[in-house]
């Protein structure tokens, strides 16, 4: 399942981090942090949905303690 969210992101080096970090968790089928619409597209089978994009947020907010994502 795709979704959509607002995010908080500082700059585009800092999106490129969390896209990155992001996109390594295992469940995570593709995952997009855009810095200059402040939006981040992730994609994770249904079944495990919130359990994968918990473990997702908390990667990259390993890498970038600032990042925010808004639900």
């Amino acid at each position: 399942m795709k979704k959509t969210y607002k995010i908080e992101v500082d700059c585009a080096v800092c999106a490129g981090k969390v896209q990155d970090a992001m996109s390594k968790v295992e469940g995570v089928n593709s995952v997009t942090v855009n810095f200059m619409t402040q939006k981040m597209i992730i994609d994770i089978d249904d079944e495990k949905f919130d359990e994968v994009l918990k473990k997702a947020i908390k990667a990259a907010k390993r890498v970038e303690s600032d990042f925010e994502v808004y639900f």
